[in-house]
């Protein structure tokens, strides 16, 4: 197979701590962390708050999760991976237009 044609710089798996890691590997694994985070930022605020609340960085942390999750998807060419993470941020937009709207309004 053509090195060239599998993309080898983003999938060649180098062995580390017993292990397979790539940079496809990386990529992936930094999605994980981002879009955990958010679920650390809306248990942090409803701490804070004593009851439960979803913060506006909760849907930003969402976005930046999906889109990073949805490229590693992408570059593994998982079709099911592609479809979970395809209409996420759409969701987590339309949320954030709707918290905006309700603070212009003063409905917060």
């Amino acid at each position: 197979m053509n090195c060239a044609y599998k993309g080898v710089w983003l999938t060649d798996p180098h062995r580390v701590f017993g292990l397979d890691w790539s940079y496809l590997t990386i990529l992936g694994l930094i999605g994980t962390v981002a879009f955990s985070m958010r679920f650390i930022i809306q248990w942090m605020a409803s701490e804070r708050a004593g009851k439960s609340v979803i913060p506006t960085t909760f849907w930003y942390w969402s976005i930046g999760g999906s889109l990073i999750m949805l490229l590693y998807f992408i570059f593994q060419r998982d079709p099911v991976g592609i479809l979970a993470y395809l209409p996420n941020s759409a969701i987590y937009l339309r949320n954030l237009y709707l918290i905006r709207k309700n603070e212009r309004m003063g409905t917060a």
